[in-house]
């Protein structure tokens, strides 16, 4: 997102604010009033939410990305291909994002679920509020491993550092990604028109995420 606004920033005339955060957080937010133009969830479920309640701009919603989960270890060798870590690893600490409040979260777990060990992991699980405190537990070392989003290791034309699990995704709900317009003004409208356009596109793909 950093990197969409600087592109559309550059070529608009247009200032962009970014406030990060989990999507459940910020939903709350805007329901009790917070000045949002645009608000980019890791869900559907908000944004579909905020439509119904008659708070977003009718027919503004759309998918603007698709985000893969992985399981990652900043350690080389450490996380194997096939996730089997989690079941015979010898790890303390298992980074994942709230499954109440982020979507990546409730991937987490249902990956977990569908491995049999959501119950064993509970004593070994820290929580991140949202994907990104998910990420630093695990970068700073506090968690050898985690579920994070394939975008947060992503760097373009380079190599991942570590070692990951690329999960399957039939091993939980698919993690679209919509935006909706909450304030109906030029600046808000431009940026969801270039979000759809090709460079933005280019963009979306190069930092690790699946577009429809």
């Amino acid at each position: 997102m950093t990197s969409l606004a600087s592109d559309f920033e550059k070529n608009s005339g247009h200032k962009v604010k970014l406030v990060f955060g989990s999507t459940g957080k910020h939903y709350a937010q805007i329901h009790n009033g917070a000045p949002f133009d645009v608000f980019f969830a890791a869900d559907i479920k908000r944004p579909r939410l905020l439509e119904e309640e008659g708070i977003a701009i009718p027919g503004s919603r759309f998918t603007y990305a698709k985000g893969k989960l992985i399981l990652w270890s900043p350690m080389p060798n450490y996380v194997d291909s096939e996730g089997e870590v989690l079941r015979h690893g010898s790890f303390e600490h298992l980074a994942i994002a709230n499954p109440n409040l982020a979507p990546y979260g409730r991937a987490a777990r249902e990956v977990l679920q569908s491995r049999g060990l959501w119950d064993q992991m509970k004593h070994k699980s820290v929580r991140g509020e949202n994907i990104g405190q998910a990420f630093q537990f695990v970068s700073s070392g506090n968690a050898e491993l985690g579920f994070v989003a394939f975008s947060q290791v992503k760097n373009i034309d380079e190599p991942i550092e570590g070692s990951y699990w690329e999960v399957p995704q039939s091993l939980y709900t698919p993690i679209e990604q919509q935006a909706v317009l909450l304030t109906d003004n030029e600046a808000g409208r431009s940026f969801i028109s270039y979000i759809k356009s090709k460079p933005a596109l280019k963009i979306i793909r190069n930092h690790g995420y699946e577009i429809l």
